[in-house]
């Protein structure tokens, strides 16, 4: 009768969650990711999953259907529009939970993720909670990116990134978010095809909103395994925080306007370099000074990690800041005209 009592008490006391998961050709991670899910200690039929698939061609989406043969609280839904926004925006007009949990199909979740992020929430009086994303790597290129990206001078103060951190702050990956949230400031803004988690964010701390962090919340992520797909990845994240920096300037924090400031003190240098000789002497120098302290601080993380070279960490620095400043300068000249 005792053990009766109590279960009826969870029941009552425990808040319905809703998982979404936005994917599109993760077959590599997407059973890891799903995996993790399911092997929630939140207990089953207190959550949901709700993926929503952007049109995937490998096998994504049959991985997807063979956990529904297992798991009756698995939902999939498709996005022939492919864009991220858009999936979560389908995934929260099905959601039946009052937390509304975003996880990629590039992570893994704690297998406690969904009961300490309900702990922080009924303890804080944030609307969205998240926790310190390690990432992870698949081979030896891998690994110097996911060190690279765990490092304050690849990351700068994203606490999100770094580990030890709680408190407040202005945004952070894989949020738990109040539902009432959703309906007091709108949706996903689907314009934002990157960097929709950080628009929202800040729209939400715009309009009263607040965000903790806390390192009891873990959850792992995947980063690109190659700097190809990673430098493609920071051109659009670089192309789209002009964006979103022009939307909520005021919630931004200093982190935000360094890349482009850098940018634009670059191209001022270049552009004054054709006229003046110290122009072009000030160029080489912030140039060097650069790669001087790309190579410093991959010479700290090689101390780490002895068995990787340093040179892959300098070009990951190097690389994501090229590909990010880049991505600033096409929506500087964009919005120009």
């Amino acid at each position: 009768m005792y053990k009766l009592m109590e279960k009826l008490k969870e029941s009552i006391m425990k808040p319905f969650v809703t998982i979404i998961v936005p994917v599109r050709n993760e077959e590599k991670f997407i059973a890891c990711c799903l995996e993790s899910i399911m092997n929630q200690d939140y207990g089953r039929r207190f959550f949901e999953v709700v993926i929503v698939d952007g049109a995937s061609t490998d096998r994504t989406k049959e991985i997807i259907q063979s956990f529904q043969k297992k798991y009756d609280n698995l939902i999939l839904l498709n996005n022939s529009r492919q864009f991220i926004p858009v999936s979560l925006n389908l995934a929260l007009q099905r959601a039946s939970g009052e937390i509304i949990i975003r996880v990629d199909g590039h992570a893994t979740i704690a297998p406690d993720y969904i009961t300490r992020c309900v702990q922080v929430l009924e303890s804080t009086q944030a609307d969205c909670v998240g926790g310190a994303i390690l990432s992870t790597h698949e081979n030896e290129n891998g690994s110097a990116i996911a060190l690279a990206m765990s490092s304050r001078f690849g990351v700068g103060n994203a606490h999100f990134r770094l580990s030890g951190y709680e408190g407040y702050v202005d945004t952070l990956a894989f949020g738990a978010y109040k539902k009432s949230g959703f309906d007091r400031i709108g949706i996903f803004d689907e314009e934002f095809i990157r960097c929709e988690d950080d628009e929202y964010n800040y729209r939400l701390i715009k309009n009263g909103g607040k965000i903790y962090l806390s390192p009891q919340i873990k959850a792992r992520y995947f980063p690109r395994a190659d700097l190809k797909r990673l430098w493609q990845q920071y051109f659009n994240y670089g192309l789209w925080k002009i964006r979103v920096l022009q939307r909520h300037a005021s919630v931004m924090q200093l982190r935000q306007f360094i890349p482009p400031l850098f940018v634009f003190t670059l191209l001022f240098l270049a552009l004054a370099g054709l006229f003046a000789p110290l122009a072009r002497l000030l160029l080489v120098g912030v140039n060097s000074l650069y790669a001087l302290s790309a190579l410093t601080c991959a010479t700290k993380l090689w101390r780490g990690a002895p068995q990787l070279l340093v040179p892959g960490f300098a070009r990951c620095f190097s690389g994501v800041a090229h590909q990010l400043w880049t991505g600033l300068s096409v929506r500087f000249f964009q919005v120009q005209k």
